[in-house]
């Protein structure tokens, strides 16, 4: 499979830098350059490319702006390239597969071509299965009702009930049931349980992935919450609360996952 890329930098030898280390990998084509995001919106729309390696200080549009701009369309893959990490947070809620401080690392590239390759691996796959599932029920719309309820079996089994985190040297086995809420630090999850708290290279949109959503939820852009562990919400002010869970920590819900709490009023 080759996967049409876009460089965007508004520097030429930053884009000339990241060409030279792409060329090693067989399955990267590069379709375009652009030095600035208002070009690089118009190219993404046109050309409807796989990935998007974004720069996010560029003068006029940022990177931010032109993941905004192409909302409107079904947007590639992005990862951000920059040489500031106080954006981190901010480019994994924006639904970054990556995010790379430069100067770029060789290894570091290769793990999030990686992360690329599965990503758009399992875009193909739930793609090929809605067509099958839409030519199905076209032929037999009793279908939809037995696929549903083989979906809701399979959903309860397929997340995960124990995770391997590697910290301090060692491996620890963790039962997620045990875990009560999880922070993001850039590209690190901060794993707390009742009585450990262990740091998980890995982001927060692919570790939701793992965890069963109808009692994980993200409570904040970079906090996510058991919801079994919650024993208590105290109101705070401008539709914000607190979550008070069994350990007695605090987790605060913003105002934009205010509805994650209406389970419990």
């Amino acid at each position: 499979m080759t996967i049409r890329t876009i460089l965007v930098d508004d520097e030429k030898l930053a884009i000339q830098g990241l060409q030279l280390r792409l060329e090693k990998f067989d399955d990267i084509e590069i379709i375009a350059t652009c030095n600035n995001g208002r070009d690089a919106i118009r190219r993404i729309k046109t050309l409807k490319p796989d990935l998007v390696f974004l720069d996010i200080q560029m003068p006029g549009f940022d990177g931010f702006s032109v993941v905004e701009g192409v909302m409107d369309i079904e947007p590639p893959l992005f990862v951000f390239a920059t040489a500031y990490s106080e954006h981190a947070i901010r480019a994994f809620d924006a639904q970054a597969v990556d995010y790379l401080m430069k100067p770029i690392e060789e290894d570091r590239l290769a793990d999030t071509l990686d992360r690329v390759r599965a990503r758009l691996e399992d875009k193909k796959v739930s793609e090929e299965v809605e067509k099958l599932r839409n030519v199905l029920i076209s032929m037999d719309p009793d279908a939809a009702d037995r696929m549903n309820e083989k979906t809701d079996e399979q959903s309860n089994s397929r997340y995960e009930k124990l995770i391997n985190v590697k910290d301090r040297g060692q491996i620890f086995r963790v039962d997620v049931d045990t875990i009560e809420r999880i922070d993001a630090a850039g590209d690190y999850m901060c794993i707390y349980t009742a009585d450990n708290s262990l740091i998980l290279r890995e982001t927060m949109k692919d570790l939701e992935k793992r965890l069963d959503p109808r009692i994980f939820k993200r409570v904040h852009r970079s906090a996510i919450v058991n919801l079994d562990q919650v024993r208590e919400i105290k109101p705070h002010t401008n539709g914000e609360c607190f979550l008070i869970l069994e350990s007695g920590a605090q987790v605060k819900v913003s105002r934009s996952y205010r509805d994650v709490v209406a389970r419990f009023i």
